[in-house]
């Protein structure tokens, strides 16, 4: 009897491990597949992310629209008035040190990009990315130059703009970026070149971890306007009695 026991639990847990192994089969020819439901998720998210960048886009366009109109009843009503004509002025410099305007002059690009793939530097990962710092000490070399405004991959950088590594991806104003990058600087050209090429400088720093340095001199670069929302949470204004 206790023979035929031990057999019958035997005979039951082939079964059970049958049974796991055929739904473990099923669940792996499901996802190669691709699956129906991840497919649906993801097709659905698409759509909504494809939905919510229209709507961002026909905002900002929106947005456009409205700032020009400002601007040209700011202009107008200036030209009618000196003293508002002296505010409106200063209102433009506020916007362009805040990095809400686009903004226009001479300046320089200055290009990174990995390292061409070696057996020293290979493909599978970033150097510039896993070494994001070293943008940040070139946004702190161009301010020290006296770049007026600065941008990377088209992102503006501000006071409250932050670099940092995000999983895959460098952080710049909470967007994702990826090499190569691309910053741009108005301000003096040359004082601007020569200080990032002078001897020991960030550009050569950059270079001994072989990454790729293009710097050009522009008669007239495009910096963008920071397309985040400015909220100040905490700080307030000081109203003097």
């Amino acid at each position: 009897m206790k023979k035929y026991s031990g057999m019958i639990v035997i005979g039951l847990l082939a079964l059970f491990i049958g049974l796991v192994i055929s739904i473990q089969i099923t669940t792996t020819q499901g996802s190669d597949q691709g699956g129906l439901v991840p497919v649906a998720k993801a097709q659905g998210y698409l759509e909504e992310l494809k939905k919510v960048r229209a709507e961002k886009d026909a905002a900002v366009q929106e947005l456009n629209e409205l700032e020009a109109r400002m601007d040209k009843i700011e202009k107008e009503k200036a030209d009618e008035d000196f003293f508002l004509k002296g505010v409106v002025s200063d209102l433009e410099k506020y916007k362009m040190a805040s990095g809400v305007i686009d903004v226009k002059g001479p300046g320089v690009t200055v290009t990174i990009d990995d390292p061409i793939p070696t057996d020293e530097f290979g493909d599978e990962y970033s150097v510039i990315m896993l070494r994001y710092e070293l943008l940040l000490s070139l946004v702190n070399k161009m301010k020290d130059a006296g770049a007026e405004a600065i941008s990377i991959n088209g992102q503006r950088i501000i006071a409250t703009t932050e670099i940092s590594l995000a999983g895959d991806n460098v952080n710049i104003n909470t967007v994702p970026t990826a090499p190569p990058y691309i910053i741009k600087a108005i301000g003096n050209s040359d004082t601007i070149e020569s200080t990032l090429t002078i001897r020991f400088g960030i550009i050569e720093q950059m270079k001994s971890y072989g990454l790729r340095i293009d710097i050009k001199k522009k008669d007239e670069i495009e910096v963008p306007r920071y397309s985040g929302i400015l909220k100040f949470r905490y700080a307030e204004p000081v109203v003097e009695e």
